[in-house]
């Protein structure tokens, strides 16, 4: 399959709206959509929760995509999480989920990102060095450290998504 964009995000120039400090960020999110959209283009439902290896499965990979933005960033937000994000951070751990597909996990990712981008573009690079607490420990971080997390563990799990992902189609 051919890369729609040879250039990576980071190259394209800077993102509309999103503050000069936080361009790392959103060029991070965009760039880690954009592989997973390629990768995950076409594959099969069937192979979603297969762990060659033992590895995470490639719906481990897509759920914890969509979490970890969705938790630091509300950390971020100075917001403590909430019941429904604890669900889905149990979920994760699942060994399977029937009513999730590649085309729900993939929207679900997508709508993620968006709505971080839209938080970027409406964080005040004055409060980046603002104190945030994280989980029930109230860990010390900052938003600036919360929201570099997001951007660095994102592009963690796509490249282990996308080794998971082409292992599974290697087998089957």
């Amino acid at each position: 399959m051919a890369k729609v964009n040879t250039l990576e995000y980071w190259q394209r120039g800077p993102v509309p709206e999103v503050p000069a400090l936080l361009q790392p960020v959103a060029h991070a999110l965009l760039q880690a959509r954009e592989e997973v959209n390629e990768m995950m283009n076409e594959f099969p439902d069937e192979l979603l929760w297969e762990r060659p290896a033992q590895l995470a499965s490639c719906a481990f990979h897509l759920q914890h995509l969509s979490g970890v933005i969705d938790r630091l960033f509300t950390y971020a937000r100075a917001e403590a999480l909430n019941e429904q994000q604890f669900v889905e951070l149990a979920n994760e751990k699942r060994e399977k989920l029937p009513e999730l597909s590649v085309e729900v996990l993939l929207k679900r990712f997508q709508l993620q990102v968006e709505k971080a981008l839209e938080q970027l573009k409406a964080t005040d690079e004055k409060t980046l060095n603002d104190f945030r607490p994280v989980g029930r420990a109230g860990l010390p971080t900052n938003v600036l450290g919360l929201l570099f997390h997001s951007a660095e563990h994102t592009m963690r799990h796509v490249g282990q998504l996308l080794t998971t992902a082409t292992l599974v189609k290697e087998k089957y």
